[in-house]
C-alpha cells in the first residue's frame, strides 16, 4: 500500500529538467501559498501584528455600474470580480485599522499569477506607492485620504500578462512583512486594451472597437459565390463564465503565463487548442455527414454551448465545421480583448501540395477521375482575422492577421494556422511567419483541368485563373450587411501588382509547377458556360448549357453534364445526374440547351447545405480538344419564423415563439430546436418527434431579458433531412 501512496507523490510534483530551476508555469488556475507574516529574523517577545498598520477591508469598485468597469469597457461580462484593461489606470480603496501614516507607515500591493510567480517572468509584481505615474508602466498613487482609507489609482502595464491575478497588500514593520490573507473577492481580471496606444492591440476607431470588440453577435457569410447566404451567430463573450473557459484554453495549451501578454503567441497556440486534432482541443471537426453522438455543426447557434461543455467536461465537444470554429475562435479573442472578425472567402482552394495549383483530372470520357483528383474547391470557408502588431516582421505587416482554428493541414507539426500578415499575403511575401503560404494558395490557385492521352502524355484542357478567392468577405461595422475585403487580400485580376505579388510569392518559394512536361493547346474560338437556375429546396430546376462559336466553322459537340451532391468543402458524396447530348454549333452564333433536374433526384442523398455541384465537359468532334467548367449553387432552404409578444422589458418575464412550415415532399423526424440570444435568453433546445409535410410546428418560450438595448434572437432547426435552417430577430428590449 505505501508504495502505491509513494508513486502518487512523485507524480504530484512538477517534473524539473536539467535547464530550468522552476518548473513552468502555465496554468492560471494553479495557486502558490502566500506567507501572512514573512519574519526578517528572530521574533521579540511581545511582538503582537495588531499594533501595526493592517488592512480591514478592500473595495475593488467591481460593479458593472461603478467607475473601473466603466471606464475600462468591461461592464458587460456577466463576473462579480473586477475585470480592467491593461495599461489603463484603476482605482481601489483600502480601508485599514487607523489612518494611515505616509512618514512611519509603509505598505505596497502585490499582485501574482500561477504557482511559482517570479519578478523576472511578470508573474509576480510588487507595486510601491509613488507619487507619479508612468504610462503603461505599473505603479500605484493614493489620490485620497479620509479617516482611517486611501483611495488608490493603479496603472498596469500596457505589456502585462493578460489572465487573472491574486492581489495581496503588505504591510512592511520592522520585525518582518504583514500580509492580507488570500480574499478570491479581490482577483482581478487583466485583458488587452484596444484603447491604449501602449497596447499591441490599440485599435484607433471607436466605431471598430465597438464592433470588433464589443458586439457579442455577428453574421456568417456561407452559401457560394452565386448565391450568397447569411446567418447570425451568438458570440456572448460577456456570458457567465466564458472568460474563465476562454483563460482554461490557454492553460489547456501550456501557454508559459510570461508569453501570455503576447497576442502573436495567443493566436498561435490558440489555433491549435480550437480544434482536438492532436491535441484534445474544443471541437472534433466532422465533414461525413453523420453526427452520432453529438450536435450537427448546422444546429449551434453561438459559442457559449460549446465553450461551457468544453470547460466543465474537459473532452472534446462534437461537432465543428469552418463556421463554428471561426464562431469560437472570434468569442476567444473579443473576451480577452483582441479585436477580431469572422472573414468568408468565396470559393477556396484546399491545395494539398501547395503549388499554387488545383488538379483536376479528366479521363478519356471527359469525367472527372476522382481517383488521380486530390485537390478540392470548398464553396466557402471560413477563418479569422486578429488585429495586432508584428514587431516580430518588418514595419507595415502590422494589422489585420490571419487565423484558423480549422483543421486543414498541419504547421510545425499541429493542426493550426496564422497569424499570417493579410498584407504580406497582399504583396506575396509570404516568407514572413505564419502559414503565409498556405493562406496565399487559399486565395489565388488556379484551376487546371488536364487530360492523359492514350500515348501517357498529359494535355492541359483548361487553366482558370479566376475562380478561387473571388470574393472574400465580412460583417460591416455596425450594421448586419456584407462588406467586401477582397482587395485587402489580392490585387484587381490581371493588373501589373497582381503579376508582381505572384512572382514575388513565387521567389519566395510558393511552388508553382511549370508547364514544361505537358501541353496546354486550349480551344480559342468555342465559349462553354451555364446558368443554374434559382431553386427552393424540394422543387425541379434547370441547368442552362451556352456556347458561343465565334470561328466561321461548323463545330459539333459531344457534352457532359455531371451533377453531384457535394460537402461544403467541394468533395463529392455522389454523383445523382449523369446527361450526354451532342451539340450542334452554327458559325458565329450562340446557342443554349436545357437540362432539367427533378427533385426525386437530388433529395434522398442531399446534405447539410443543400449543396449541389455541377461539371460540364464538352469535346469539340472536329479538332479533339476539351472544353471544361464547373459551378456550385445551393438550393433555397427555408427559415424560421421569431416574434415577442407583449412587452419587451430587462426583469420582465416575456414571450417569444418559433414558427416552421415543413417544404419537403415527407415527414420530418426527430426534429431539434435550438433558440438563443445573449443578454435575453441562455440556449433552450425542444425535440420534436415528427413534422408530418406541410405541417406547421409553433414553440413558445418564456424568458426574462437581463440586458437593455438592441438584442438579438438566433434559432436554428435541424434534423437528418433538412439542416441549415435559421431564423433571427432583432429585439429592443427597454430599460424598466
Amino acid at each position: 500500500m505505501s508504495e502505491t501512496t509513494n508513486t502518487n507523490e512523485e507524480k504530484k510534483k512538477p517534473s524539473l529538467n536539467g535547464r530550468r530551476a522552476v518548473p513552468s508555469n502555465n496554468s492560471n488556475d494553479e495557486e502558490n501559498e502566500v506567507p501572512e507574516i514573512e519574519f526578517f529574523g528572530l521574533i521579540p517577545r511581545g511582538f503582537n501584528p495588531k499594533d501595526y498598520l493592517h488592512v480591514v477591508d478592500i473595495h475593488m469598485f467591481k460593479e458593472p455600474h461603478e467607475i473601473n468597469k466603466q471606464q475600462h469597457h468591461t461592464d458587460k461580462y456577466y463576473s462579480p470580480k473586477l475585470i480592467v484593461r491593461r495599461g489603463q489606470l484603476f482605482q481601489i480603496q483600502i480601508d485599514f485599522n487607523r489612518p494611515y501614516k505616509p512618514e512611519t507607515d509603509q505598505f505596497w500591493l502585490e499582485y501574482l499569477i500561477g504557482r511559482y510567480p517570479q519578478q523576472n517572468k511578470g508573474t509576480y509584481i510588487p507595486i510601491l506607492v509613488d507619487d507619479v505615474l508612468k504610462p503603461g508602466r505599473w505603479g500605484a498613487k493614493i489620490t485620497h485620504k479620509e479617516n482611517n482609507s486611501v483611495r488608490m489609482s493603479i496603472m498596469s502595464s500596457a505589456t502585462c500578462i493578460v489572465g487573472k491575478f491574486r492581489l495581496y497588500i503588505a504591510v512592511w514593520t520592522p520585525f518582518g512583512i504583514l500580509r492580507t490573507h488570500r480574499n478570491p473577492a479581490t482577483d482581478t481580471y487583466i485583458l488587452f486594451n484596444p484603447w491604449c496606444q501602449e497596447d499591441a492591440v490599440y485599435l484607433d476607431d471607436e466605431k471598430e472597437r465597438e464592433e470588433y470588440v464589443l458586439n457579442d453577435v455577428g453574421i456568417v457569410f456561407h452559401g457560394n459565390i452565386n448565391d450568397i447566404k447569411l446567418r447570425s451567430w451568438s458570440y456572448g463573450q460577456f456570458e457567465e463564465n466564458i472568460l474563465d473557459a476562454c483563460l482554461f484554453l490557454m492553460d489547456k495549451a501550456e501557454l508559459e503565463l510570461s508569453g501570455r501578454g503576447n497576442p502573436i503567441k495567443i493566436c498561435r497556440v490558440a489555433s491549435a487548442v480550437i480544434n482536438s486534432r492532436d491535441d484534445n482541443g474544443v471541437l472534433a471537426g466532422s465533414w461525413d455527414n453523420t453526427y452520432t453522438y453529438g450536435v450537427a455543426p448546422s444546429a449551434w447557434t453561438g459559442s457559449v454551448d460549446i465553450l461551457l461543455e468544453y470547460y466543465s467536461s474537459k473532452q472534446p465537444v462534437r461537432y465543428g465545421q469552418c463556421w463554428v470554429f471561426a464562431g469560437v475562435f472570434n468569442t476567444f479573442l473579443r473576451c480577452l480583448g483582441i479585436p477580431a472578425r469572422l472573414v468568408t472567402n468565396y470559393s477556396s482552394a484546399h491545395d494539398n501540395n501547395a503549388n499554387l495549383q488545383l488538379d483536376f483530372f479528366l479521363d478519356d470520357k471527359g469525367e472527372v477521375d476522382t481517383k488521380l483528383t486530390k485537390d478540392s474547391v470548398w464553396n466557402y470557408h471560413c477563418w479569422n482575422e486578429a488585429w495586432m502588431t508584428r514587431p516580430d516582421l518588418p514595419v507595415g505587416f502590422g494589422g489585420w492577421q490571419v487565423v484558423d482554428g480549422t483543421p486543414q493541414e498541419t504547421s510545425d507539426g499541429m493542426y493550426r494556422c496564422g497569424p499570417a500578415s493579410v498584407q504580406a499575403i497582399k504583396h506575396g511575401h509570404v516568407c514572413f511567419q505564419f502559414d503565409a503560404p498556405f493562406v496565399y494558395a487559399e486565395v489565388n490557385s488556379d484551376i487546371v483541368y488536364s487530360r492523359r492521352e492514350k500515348n501517357g502524355t498529359q494535355v492541359i484542357e483548361k487553366i482558370d485563373t479566376t475562380h478561387i478567392g473571388q470574393l472574400i468577405v465580412t460583417k460591416e461595422v455596425g450594421g448586419d450587411g456584407m462588406m467586401e475585403i477582397t482587395e485587402e487580400y489580392k490585387f484587381q485580376e490581371g493588373s501589373e501588382e497582381e503579376r508582381l505579388a505572384l512572382e514575388t510569392a513565387v521567389m519566395y518559394g510558393v511552388k508553382k509547377q511549370t508547364m514544361q512536361d505537358t501541353m496546354y493547346r486550349p480551344q480559342t474560338d468555342v465559349d462553354m458556360d451555364f446558368q443554374v437556375q434559382k431553386a427552393v429546396l424540394g422543387s425541379d430546376f434547370k441547368v442552362t448549357i451556352t456556347f458561343r462559336n465565334k470561328s466561321h466553322n461548323y463545330y459539333t459537340a459531344t457534352t457532359y453534364l455531371s451533377g453531384n451532391i457535394v460537402f461544403y468543402t467541394g468533395v463529392t458524396k455522389n454523383e445523382f445526374k449523369k446527361h450526354s447530348f451532342s451539340a450542334k454549333l452554327e458559325p458565329s452564333s450562340s446557342s443554349a440547351f436545357d437540362v432539367v433536374i427533378k427533385s426525386s433526384e437530388y433529395l434522398n442523398d442531399l446534405l447539410d447545405q443543400a449543396s449541389l455541384h455541377f461539371f460540364v465537359t464538352a469535346r469539340i468532334n472536329e479538332t479533339g480538344k476539351t472544353l471544361a467548367t464547373q459551378k456550385a449553387t445551393v438550393l433555397e432552404i427555408p427559415t424560421l419564423k421569431i416574434k415577442t409578444q407583449g412587452e419587451t422589458v430587462a426583469g420582465k418575464e416575456m414571450s417569444v415563439t418559433v414558427k416552421f412550415t415543413n417544404p419537403l415532399k415527407k415527414t420530418l423526424d426527430n426534429v431539434t430546436l435550438r433558440l438563443e440570444g445573449p443578454g435575453v435568453l441562455r440556449t433552450m433546445k425542444k425535440e420534436f418527434r415528427q413534422i408530418p409535410m406541410n405541417a406547421t410546428l409553433i414553440w413558445e418560450v418564456k424568458c426574462i431579458p437581463e440586458r437593455p438595448g438592441l438584442q438579438k434572437l438566433i434559432a436554428s432547426l435541424n434534423c437528418d433531412a433538412l439542416r441549415h435552417v435559421y431564423g433571427e430577430l432583432n429585439v429592443q428590449i427597454q430599460k424598466p
